[in-house]
């Protein structure tokens, strides 16, 4: 079985995130996995903190996954996979939405995304054939979202900061009531966060969309 991380911060992007992409490589080799998807935060206080101008010129989705970028190559030292992935957040709510699979062009627009919100924003997604999955819906500050709207729920984010109050029993829940596909994420931001659950497959996805694939598929359990 082929142990994936699906939650992940670095602090190239995410401002709430502390480690680079060495420590991260390490850890996660140390721990057994075979890859991990880095999910940086996609929203405006991380384009500010990272001074990516979301009304400039030039590629935003590229300076947007350097965190991706730095990781990747420093795990080309291990082997371990690295997939992209997004964490998204809409204006006017605290709610956070995990992606997967995602064409560039669909985030190339930050100003128009995170002020269109998420109904906009769903048909957009599927149509380019990416996975959103709402990350800790139950947290404090957060709700889960009309169900329409999502392929999954993160069912368990093991986050020990927040562990406690992330409800993730409800998260599950809500799930099974809307027979919505479950992930599980470490939500890493600093040390000591960092490998403490994900998924097991009987298959290594290859690449970004592949991994998408498998996520869609729902053939995975839950560490």
């Amino acid at each position: 079985m082929y142990k994936i991380e699906p939650h992940l911060h670095t602090a190239y992007i995410s401002k709430c995130a502390w480690m680079g992409a060495a420590p991260i490589v390490r850890w996660y080799c140390e721990a057994g996995y075979d890859a991990i998807c880095v999910t940086d935060h996609y929203n405006r206080t991380c384009f500010d903190y990272s001074h990516i101008d979301i009304h400039g010129e030039g590629d935003k989705v590229k300076q947007f996954l350097e965190g991706y970028y730095r990781v990747k190559e420093e795990a080309q030292s291990c082997g371990l996979k690295v997939y992209e992935g997004a964490e998204l957040r809409f204006d006017g709510s605290e709610n956070d939405y995990l992606l997967y699979g995602f064409h560039h062009e669909l985030l190339a627009d930050p100003e128009q995304l995170m002020s269109e919100g998420l109904a906009a924003f769903a048909p957009k997604y599927r149509a380019d054939g990416a996975v959103l999955i709402q990350a800790h819906p139950f947290r404090e500050g957060c709700t889960p979202a009309p169900a329409e709207y999502l392929d999954g729920v993160e069912v368990i984010n093991n986050n020990p900061r927040h562990v406690h109050h992330a409800n993730n029993d409800k998260a599950l829940e809500f799930a099974k009531k809307h027979n919505l596909l479950m992930t599980a994420g470490s939500d890493f931001h600093e040390p000591g966060e960092a490998a403490t659950t994900g998924i097991l497959s009987e298959t290594l996805p290859e690449d970004s969309f592949a991994f998408a694939r498998l996520l869609k598929s729902g053939n995975y359990t839950l560490i």
